[in-house]
């Protein structure tokens, strides 16, 4: 039985270790492999994102945002807890070889014990060892307790900072694309950029957003279950406007900037795909979220603000094609994550994030002219 025991404390340690190594420390490829840290997000978002259900409108994005911090915490302490019973199983396997101070009774709860004060790095001395290899499993596990708490310390700033760069762009996104973002406002919001040099730096910008994004949340994935700061916006929903709007670049417009389109869209298709097969996410059947009628409009308005178009015939099928190749994987992504996608229009006409606060009025910056929808621009 000590035996089965000291195998299964080995077995259990060596996969902790490997898992924690390869969560916090090995950038990591797409894989499909069972590892702990996986089987701890699926069991535990699962019944989060069950319980926000029962809450509504910003209390219910409130009560998600609570889960990727948390989960970081209850991930750390799954860690340490599989680390100290495995070390608990092996003293244990090897006898017991313990002397209590006092002359209290010694047995696997007290290799537990034993295991950890000497993890944590207490050293309090009321458990001490009296074997040769009740002392070498102690050193040992003194060594990893201290690598493991090293590693932590170094781990969160990581985090912190890879959220910090995904949120600054998404923060720079409000005024260019509206809040929510859309791919038509953050056209129609170009239209008087001269030769589309603004649009083009502004597609090269999120062409490294999108990169960094993949490689941040495939080494780091719990990152993609951190929430922004404004419930109408998301990474997944920033992500999906860049690909929007770059679709409709490649298709209706010439230049430099369609060219920039086509590789900000590769980029960005390739962070949706590999991170859909991070959390197990199948490419699922989408809604309508451009119909005919909203497409006809969205040409008509850009065209009468003054942004060139081409005027070809497969216009709507060229488009739909390259919205399919993304389209089912954001989707299943925001099944998954519990977010809402962005519209291709606005549904309904609302400040942006930055011209609102808790005491002032919405603040609108001053008209440059008429529009065609005749109101008060926003720029």
């Amino acid at each position: 039985m000590r035996w089965l025991s000291g195998l299964a404390g080995a077995v259990l340690l060596a996969v902790v270790l490997w898992d924690a190594f390869e969560t916090i420390i090995l950038p990591r490829r797409v894989s499909g492999r069972i590892r702990l840290t996986k089987l701890f997000y699926r069991s535990t978002w699962t019944p989060w994102r069950g319980a926000a259900r029962l809450l509504s409108g910003r209390r219910r994005d409130a009560f998600l945002s609570f889960y990727g911090p948390l989960s970081l915490l209850f991930l750390l302490a799954l860690w340490a807890l599989g680390s100290v019973f495995s070390f608990g199983l092996l003293q244990w396997a090897a006898g017991s070889a313990m002397t209590v101070v006092g002359g209290g009774a010694t047995g696997f709860w007290s290799d537990v014990y034993m295991s950890g004060t000497t993890f944590f790095t207490l050293g309090l001395g009321d458990v001490v060892p009296r074997t040769v290899i009740a002392k070498a499993l102690t050193v040992v596990e003194a060594g990893t307790g201290f690598a493991f708490l090293a590693a932590v310390i170094g781990y969160f700033p990581v985090i912190y900072q890879a959220f910090s760069r995904r949120e600054v762009a998404i923060s720079l996104l409000d005024a260019r694309a509206g809040s929510p973002p859309s791919a038509s406002e953050l056209l129609w919001r170009h239209r008087g950029d001269p030769g589309s040099a603004a649009l083009t730096d502004l597609l090269r910008d999120w062409e490294r957003w999108a990169a960094d994004v993949l490689e941040s949340h495939l080494s780091y994935p719990p990152l993609a279950y951190f929430r922004s700061q404004h419930y109408n916006e998301s990474w997944l929903a920033a992500l999906t406007t860049i690909l929007d709007a770059s679709a409709f670049i490649i298709v209706g417009l010439e230049g430099w900037c369609a060219r920039q389109a086509e590789l900000t869209f590769a980029m960005a298709r390739h962070a949706v795909v590999d991170l859909a097969q991070v959390f197990s996410t199948p490419p699922r059947p989408t809604a309508e979220r451009l119909s005919s009628a909203q497409l006809a409009g969205l040409r008509k308005r850009l065209a009468s603000d003054g942004l060139g178009l081409r005027a070809r015939p497969d216009f709507e099928p060229r488009l739909t094609e390259l919205r399919r190749m993304y389209e089912p994987y954001v989707e299943a992504l925001a099944q998954h994550l519990a977010v809402p996608l962005p519209p291709w229009l606005r549904e309904v006409e609302r400040p942006d994030n930055w011209q609102t606060s808790a005491w002032d009025r919405v603040v609108k910056l001053p008209a440059r002219g008429a529009t065609t929808r005749g109101e008060e621009e926003h720029f």
